[in-house]
């Protein structure tokens, strides 16, 4: 299988499984609602909303929503084409599915942001469930929704001197950001692995050169055969005087 089509399977698979359980969350949860995972204390599913980038982190301005979509947009064209050069260079593998899943993640928040205010109602303020309406009966406009989060880890809280504390690990996130997250991670961390490996393989393999059995053996020398030189047993001269000496002597007889 072709590379982009492992690349397109892989941003696809994120993207189902993000969209799928940010939908379930929206349709099953109440806002701030929140539920243990595995029985673990430390690892839950709590509903939240936000308007900005990953992790809850927000823009103080109206029109911040607006730019941030945008800028997400015109990442994602530039990811997508920055990939596309990436297979056509045969790039490392590595290195190329850490963007797809920079690029997958950046895709599945777009969706929130670009439709989810126009086919959901909003739960922050009504306290009920929300529900999918027709397209454009929703609580916002085009590239307006808000990114659904669900995931919390809240692994342990620390007590400082002083009565100071904070929670290790506080930020509500989703896959998308997690994809997100993950991709760069990898870049960071492996890069001069996916490139030492990439110039491991376009080194030439050696040509080993075994001896053939007439050559000497126990460290003898082969004498080279000089061909300007002729052979002891070589006729010597010219032909004339080949065609003499092969003549009877006369004087013998």
């Amino acid at each position: 299988m072709k590379q982009g089509y492992k690349v397109a399977i892989l941003i696809f698979f994120v993207l189902l499984l993000d969209q799928a359980l940010k939908i379930y969350i929206k349709t099953h949860f109440e806002y701030n609602e929140e539920r243990l995972l595995f029985g673990l204390s430390w690892a839950r599913l709590h509903f939240v909303e936000n308007e900005g980038m990953a992790f809850g982190l927000t823009f103080d301005w109206v029109y911040g929503k607006l730019v941030l979509s945008l800028f997400r947009i015109l990442m994602v064209a530039g990811l997508i084409w920055y990939m596309r050069m990436l297979i056509v260079a045969k790039a490392p593998a590595g290195f190329v599915y850490s963007v797809g899943l920079i690029t997958a993640g950046a895709l599945g928040n777009i969706i929130d942001s670009a439709i989810y205010g126009l086919i959901f109602t909003s739960t922050v303020h009504s306290g009920a469930i929300a529900e999918m309406v027709p397209w454009g009966q929703g609580y916002g406009s085009f590239l307006h929704g808000r990114v659904v989060d669900m995931l919390y880890f809240p692994i342990h809280y620390f007590n400082l001197p002083g009565g100071y504390g904070f929670l290790f690990f506080s930020p509500i996130f989703n896959l998308a950001d997690a994809s997100i997250t993950t991709g760069v991670l990898s870049i960071l961390l492996f890069q001069r692995r996916f490139f030492r490996q990439e110039l491991k393989s376009e080194t030439p393999t050696p040509i080993v050169v075994f001896p053939s059995n007439d050559e000497p053996e126990n460290g003898d020398q082969a004498i080279p055969f000089d061909a300007g030189e002729p052979a002891d047993d070589e006729p010597t001269g010219n032909a004339e005087n080949a065609g003499a000496d092969s003549q009877p002597d006369e004087s013998a007889q």
